[in-house]
């Protein structure tokens, strides 16, 4: 337990001494916030830019109907010709023209209106110009065909289904996307994690390897003792940059925030801007509701134990990979089996959870120790029982041992293997000795 202790302590120490992780630590956060400011600046400077568009309506039914918004200001060029009236809007550089052509009753200009623009049209500009004329179009059949529109009006009805378990508490229709969200970024960010921290296992054992230090270190401690050295050394190591990425990260974002004076929340679709509307408010609403009604308690302590157990996994199996090559190119043939299962636990998530948590897939998928990390805390949100939840922890970490003992067996022969190309049956035949 002590030389454990020595390695693990080392190792840690080798890490973060290491100019390339400290230049990273620290410029990261600089990197990602610079790049969030941008997009924030960006979506600001994007949602500022008012569209000109003239239109030209030989009708004079539809003109008066286009009012200019805080997005889009119209203007009415129907005095002009339609030559005359391109040639100006092209000569202010107007986002377009919109030219409806005259009709007579019971013909109406279905497939003859045109939007006139030099550059690619903004798709979202001309989606709202359809859905009005269109909204306008048929009030006007319906009123050429003396149908009233009053009654038409007076008997739509918009039906908006109150959601709530057999316990009868409330829930939401954004409920499942509110779920898979925190479900997802917790099995996304665990999978991040154990790549990078994997691969830096893995590099770690060889460049001891290469450099025949390690001749030296296995004289005097046990190749298992060494591995989880090196695996717990770097964990900490990560765990310590993540710490300063989520710390020195807001200390600079809030700086930033404040001396440029960005208003973050004049981003699309924010909350700021999604209460302008009853129908947005309630949308928000439901989202916050939804938020409050996670397990958030269990999320959190479900997210650190699948952490460990699934970075140790993986881990473990780095490691070996590390002690069985000689360098980072021949580990290519080992690497993508071991990323299957870690890609393939993503999408049954993604895939599968989304459209039914509860079924066969993703719950065989959140048992399966390769996968259950990922799987599982996708699953957690949308309820998952205790047992189920507690056999999927047991697996997981029984594998754990397992692979831990399959890690040491090929650590010990391959770390002093060299110049040879490992095979699988080679590696099989060490398994054995």
């Amino acid at each position: 337990m002590y030389n454990l202790k020595l390695i693990t302590i080392r190792e840690y120490l080798a890490k973060v001494r290491n100019k390339s992780f400290i230049t990273m630590t620290f410029l990261s956060p600089v990197i990602m916030v610079a790049m969030f400011i941008l997009i924030v600046y960006l979506a600001n400077l994007n949602v500022s830019k008012i569209s000109t568009v003239s239109i030209l309506d030989e009708s004079g039914v539809f003109i008066e109907e286009f009012e200019s918004t805080h997005k889009v200001k119209f203007k009415d060029y129907s005095h002009l010709s339609k030559a005359e009236a391109i040639d100006s809007s092209k000569a202010n550089e107007f986002s377009g023209m919109l030219f409806i052509p005259d009709f007579t009753e019971k013909n109406y200009p279905d497939k003859k209106i045109e939007f006139f623009t030099n550059r690619s049209p903004n798709t979202d500009l001309i989606t709202s110009i359809e859905h009005k004329l269109s909204a306008l179009l048929t009030e006007k059949k319906l009123s050429d065909d003396q149908i009233d529109l009053a009654k038409i009006q007076a008997a739509q009805t918009n039906i908006s289904l109150r959601l709530e378990n057999f316990e009868g508490q409330q829930t939401s229709k954004l409920s499942n996307y509110v779920k898979m969200a925190f479900g997802g970024g917790a099995g996304y960010l665990l999978f991040m994690f154990i790549i990078i921290y994997g691969n830096m296992v893995m590099r770690s054992v060889i460049e001891e390897k290469t450099s025949r230090i390690v001749e030296i270190i296995i004289s005097s401690v046990k190749p298992i003792q060494l591995m989880w050295g090196k695996i717990l050394g770097t964990t900490f190591a990560g765990l310590t940059q993540f710490l300063i990425w989520i710390t020195l990260g807001g200390i600079l974002l809030l700086i930033a925030g404040s001396f440029l004076n960005i208003d973050f929340t004049a981003l699309p679709n924010s909350p700021a801007q999604l209460a302008d509307t009853d129908a947005s408010l309630q949308m928000v609403q439901e989202i916050i509701l939804d938020i409050a009604k996670l397990p958030l308690f269990t999320l959190i302590i479900c997210f650190i134990i699948y952490f460990i157990g699934g970075y140790f996994l993986y881990s473990a199996i780095y490691a070996a990979i590390g002690a069985a090559v000689d360098n980072e190119t021949d580990t290519q043939q080992f690497i993508f089996p071991i990323t299957i299962p870690l890609m393939l636990g993503i999408y049954v998530g993604f895939f599968s959870v989304i459209g039914d948590p509860h079924g066969t897939v993703a719950t065989v998928f959140s048992h399966i120790p390769f996968t259950s990390p990922v799987v599982m805390l996708m699953r957690i949100p949308f309820g998952v029982a205790w047992w189920e939840v507690s056999l999927s922890i047991i697996i997981l970490f029984l594998s754990i041992f397992l692979f831990a003992w399959i890690g040491s067996k090929i650590y010990r022969v391959g770390i002093l293997m060299y110049g040879k190309k490992p095979t699988y049956k080679e590696i099989l035949r060490w398994l054995k000795y």
